[in-house]
C-alpha cells in the first residue's frame, strides 16, 4: 500500500509539472497570436524564428530543463495520444478554430522536446478548452463535440469528464466522508461483486487492494444517497472506469451526476423500466434499418435483451477492451445514451451477414467472443459507422410515448386479471360451499328414501301378518259359532237328558282334562299379555328415538291408546281368572256332591248328572271365551303396530317433502344470487370501462400539455441562442440590435407567460 502511494505521488508530481508546461505553452501561443495581429506585415519565417528564439524562459521542455523521468513520461503521453495524431479530422478542427480566432499558428518542431507537431497542438488546444471552458461550451459546442468524438487525451480525461457533466463543485462532495462512516444495507452485495469488476485489471484484481477499497467506498456512499436504487451490479463497472481517471471523491460526484442527468438512475432502478424502454426503442430501430436481421432474430427467439442489455447498463465497458470502451464513454459523457443506440446498430450492420447464418447459440457465441475483438486496431471505424446511422430524436420520443402507452395497458390488464382471479377464487369458494350443502341435502334425501323403503317393507310384512291374523280371527269366529251351536245342542241335550241318570267316571275324567286345558289357556294368555307389555315398551323406545316435536302429541295419543288396550287386556285376563276361580269352586262343590252319589237314589243321581253336564258346558264356554279374547288381543296388537308403522311412514314422507322444498328453495336462492352477481359484474365492468376512458383522456391531455410546454421551452431556447448569436457576430448595428433584442425579450416574456 505504501509503495503504491509513493508511486502515485510521483506520477501526480510529473503530471502537475506537465500541466504547468501546458499552461505556459498556451499563454505563450496566445501572446504570439496577439503580436501577429499587431504586425500583420511580418513574414512567416520571422515569426517562426522569433517564437523559437524568444521563449526560452516560457518553455520548460528544453533539453537542459527536462529530466530523464520527464522525458519518459512525455514518451508515454505521446504513445497514449497516437490515435489523435493520425486523425485528419482533428487537424481540420484545429486549423478551423485557429482561423476563427483571426490568426494562423505556425509552430516549429523542437529537436530537444521529443514532441511531435500534432501532440503539441492537441495539448495546446485542450489546455485552452479547459481554461476557457464556459466560453467554449457556449460558443463552440459543436466543435467540442467533434473533438470529443476524436477522443479526449488521457491526461485531460478526468477534468474534461467533470466539465462535461458539470460535476466540478457539487455540495454532495463535502458529505462524502460522512457517508463513509455510515452503514449501508447493500454492503454485502457490494463486497460480493467487487471481485467480479475488472478482474484482470491491475488496479482491481488483488483482494482488499486500494482499487477494490475505493470502489467499495464510492458504491456504498451512493447506496446511502439514493436508497431507492441502492446498488446494481452493472454500475460498478462505470464507477471503476471513473476511479481509473480521478480520485474517489471526484468519481463519486461524477457518478451522482451521471445517475441524475444521463438516465442511468432509471436504468438501475429495481423495476428497470428505463431499460425496457431502451430495449423497445432499439428493437424498433433494428426493425426499421435491418428488417431481415430482425426477422431472423424473431425466428430464432433471440430477444434484444439477451445481447443488448449489458450495452446500456455498462456503456460497452463489459463488451469491448478498455481503450475502445473509454472512447465510447467519452462520447457518452458529451451526448448521452444516443451513442449506445448508434454503436449498437452499427455493430449489427457490420455483423449482419455472419449473424444471418447462425442459430441462437451461435449468435450468443458471436456476440461474446467475436465482436469484442473486431476493433482491436482502433475504434475509429466503429465510431465512423456509428455516426452514419440515422438517429431521429423525434421518433425516439414517439417510441417512448408508445412504450408508455403499452406498459400502461399491460399494467391495467394485470390489475384486471388480478381482480378477475380474486373474483374467480371467491366464486370457486362459494361453489364449493354450495356443492357441500347440495351433497348434504342429497345424502339426507337418499337416507330418507332408504328409510321410507325400509318402512314400506316393514309395512308390507305387517300387512301380511295382519292378513294371517284376520284369517285366524275368521277361523276363531267360525269355531266360536260352532261352539255356540254345540252349547245350544248341549242345552237341548241337557233338557232332553233331565231324566237320564247315567253318569260315569269317564265323564269326570273328561272334565278334569278340560280344567287343565283351561289353566293352560290362562297361562298362554298371561304369556301373550307379557309379550304385549314388551312390545309396548319397545314402541315407547322407538317413539323416544324420534325427536320431532311436531309428532309428540300424536305419539302420546298412540301410547294412550296402547295403554287403554293393555288395560282392556288386563281386565279381560282378570275376568278370565275370576271365571276360572268360579269354575274351580263349582268343581270343588261338584266333587263334594259326587262323593256320595252312589249312595243317593236314582232321581238324585240324574239331577247330579245334569249339573255335571252344565258344569262341563260352562267350562267349555269359558275356554272358548278365553280363546276369543286372546285372538282379539292379538288383533289389537297388530292394529296398533300397523298404526305406528303408518305414522312412521307419514312422518318420513313429510320429512322428505320438507327436504325437497328446502332444496328447491336453495336452488331458487342460488339462481337469484347468480343473477345478481352477473348483473353486478356487468355494472362494475361498465364503470371500470368509463373510468379507464376518463383516465386515458386525462393522460392524453397531460401528454399534450407536456409536449406543448417542451415545444415552448425549445422555442425560448432558440430565441435566446439567436439573441446571443446576434450579439456576438455583430450582424445588427447598435440601434437595430437594441430594437431586435427588445423584440426577442418580448417574445420570450410572452412564451414564458404561455
Amino acid at each position: 500500500m505504501r509503495s503504491n502511494q509513493v508511486a502515485t505521488d510521483k506520477v501526480a508530481e510529473k503530471l502537475s509539472s506537465t500541466l504547468s508546461w501546458v499552461k505556459n505553452t498556451v499563454s505563450h501561443t496566445v501572446s504570439q497570436m496577439a503580436s501577429q495581429v499587431a504586425s500583420p506585415s511580418a513574414s512567416l519565417h520571422t515569426t517562426s524564428s522569433s517564437t523559437t528564439l524568444s521563449t526560452p524562459a516560457l518553455s520548460p521542455a528544453s533539453p537542459s530543463q527536462l529530466s530523464p523521468d520527464d522525458l519518459e513520461l512525455l514518451a508515454k503521453l505521446e504513445e497514449q495520444n497516437r490515435l489523435l495524431e493520425t486523425d485528419s479530422k482533428s487537424l481540420r478542427s484545429v486549423d478551423g478554430s485557429r482561423r476563427n480566432s483571426g490568426s494562423s499558428l505556425v509552430s516549429s518542431s523542437s529537436a530537444s522536446s521529443n514532441l511531435s507537431h500534432l501532440e503539441e497542438d492537441s495539448w495546446i488546444l485542450w489546455g485552452r478548452i479547459v481554461n476557457e471552458w464556459e466560453d467554449v461550451r457556449k460558443k463552440k459546442e459543436k466543435q467540442v463535440k467533434e473533438l470529443v468524438r476524436k477522443g479526449i487525451p488521457h491526461h485531460f480525461r478526468a477534468i474534461v469528464w467533470q466539465l462535461l457533466c458539470s460535476a466540478q463543485s457539487m455540495p454532495i462532495k463535502d458529505q462524502y466522508s460522512e457517508l463513509l462512516k455510515m452503514t449501508s444495507p447493500c454492503e454485502k452485495l457490494i463486497r460480493r461483486d467487487i471481485a467480479r469488476t475488472y478482474p484482470e485489471h491491475n488496479f482491481f484484481k488483488e483482494k482488499d487492494s486500494l482499487g477494490q477499497e475505493v470502489l467499495f467506498n464510492v458504491m456504498k456512499a451512493y447506496s446511502l444517497v439514493d436508497r431507492e436504487v441502492g446498488y446494481c451490479q452493472g454500475s460498478a463497472f462505470i464507477v471503476g472506469l471513473l476511479l481509473m481517471q480521478m480520485p474517489e471523491e471526484e468519481a463519486f460526484c461524477v457518478f451522482v451526476k451521471l445517475m441524475q442527468d444521463y438516465r442511468l438512475r432509471e436504468l438501475f432502478k429495481p423495476s428497470m423500466a428505463e431499460l425496457g424502454l431502451c430495449m423497445y426503442q432499439f428493437e424498433c430501430m433494428i426493425q426499421e434499418h435491418l428488417p431481415e436481421l430482425f426477422v431472423h432474430f424473431q425466428s430464432q427467439s433471440f430477444h434484444t435483451s439477451m445481447y443488448a442489455s449489458s450495452w446500456f447498463l455498462t456503456i460497452f465497458l463489459t463488451t469491448f477492451p478498455l481503450p475502445i470502451a473509454t472512447r465510447i464513454f467519452d462520447i457518452f459523457m458529451s451526448e448521452g445514451l444516443e451513442i449506445v443506440f448508434r454503436v449498437g446498430l452499427a455493430l449489427l450492420q457490420m455483423n449482419q451477414a455472419e449473424l444471418m447464418q447462425l442459430d441462437m447459440e451461435g449468435m450468443l457465441q458471436h456476440f461474446q467472443k467475436v465482436i469484442p475483438h473486431q476493433f482491436d486496431a482502433g475504434p475509429d471505424k466503429l465510431i465512423q459507422a456509428a455516426y452514419q446511422v440515422k438517429y431521429n430524436s423525434k421518433k425516439m420520443k414517439k417510441l417512448e410515448k408508445e412504450y408508455t402507452t403499452i406498459k400502461t395497458k399491460e399494467m391495467e390488464e394485470q390489475v384486471e386479471i388480478k381482480r378477475l382471479r380474486t373474483e374467480n377464487r371467491l366464486l370457486k369458494q362459494r361453489i364449493e360451499t354450495l356443492e357441500k350443502e347440495s351433497a348434504s341435502l342429497a345424502d339426507r334425501l337418499i337416507q330418507g328414501q332408504v328409510t321410507r323403503a325400509q318402512e314400506a317393507e316393514e309395512n308390507y310384512l305387517i300387512k301380511r301378518e295382519l292378513a294371517s291374523i284376520r284369517q285366524q280371527s275368521d277361523e276363531a269366529s267360525a269355531k266360536l259359532e260352532r261352539a255356540e251351536g254345540t252349547i245350544r245342542k248341549l242345552q237341548r241335550q241337557q233338557q232332553w237328558h233331565k231324566c237320564s241318570s247315567n253318569y260315569n267316571e269317564d265323564f269326570v275324567l273328561q272334565l278334569e282334562k278340560e280344567l287343565v286345558q283351561a289353566r293352560l289357556s290362562e297361562a298362554e294368555s298371561q304369556c301373550a299379555l307379557k309379550e304385549m307389555q314388551d312390545k309396548v315398551l319397545d314402541i315407547e323406545k322407538r317413539n323416544n328415538s324420534f325427536p320431532d316435536e311436531n309428532n309428540i302429541a300424536r305419539l302420546q295419543e298412540e301410547l294412550i291408546a296402547v295403554k287403554l288396550r293393555e288395560a282392556e287386556a288386563i281386565m279381560g285376563l282378570k275376568e278370565l281368572r275370576q271365571q276360572v276361580r268360579d269354575l274351580e269352586e263349582h268343581w270343588q262343590r261338584h266333587l263334594a256332591r259326587t262323593t256320595g252319589r252312589w249312595k243317593d237314589p236314582a232321581k238324585k243321581n240324574a239331577v247330579n248328572e245334569l249339573q255335571d253336564e252344565l258344569m262341563t258346558i260352562r267350562l267349555r264356554e269359558a275356554e272358548t271365551q278365553a280363546e276369543i279374547r286372546e285372538i282379539k288381543q292379538r288383533m289389537m296388537e297388530m292394529e296398533t303396530q300397523n298404526q305406528i308403522n303408518s305414522n312412521h311412514l307419514r312422518r318420513a314422507e313429510q320429512e322428505v317433502n320438507n327436504l325437497q322444498e328446502k332444496v328447491q328453495c336453495l336452488s331458487a336462492q342460488n339462481k337469484g344470487l347468480l343473477t345478481q352477481l352477473s348483473e353486478a359484474k356487468r355494472k362494475q365492468a361498465e364503470i371500470e370501462c368509463k373510468n379507464k376512458e376518463e383516465v386515458m383522456a386525462v393522460r392524453l391531455r397531460e401528454a399534450d400539455g407536456i409536449a406543448a410546454v417542451a415545444e415552448l421551452q425549445r422555442h425560448i431556447a432558440e430565441l435566446e441562442i439567436q439573441k446571443e448569436e446576434g450579439k456576438l457576430q455583430g450582424q445588427l448595428n447598435k440601434a437595430d440590435s437594441n430594437q431586435y433584442i427588445r423584440e426577442l425579450q418580448d417574445q420570450i416574456a410572452e412564451l414564458n407567460h404561455e
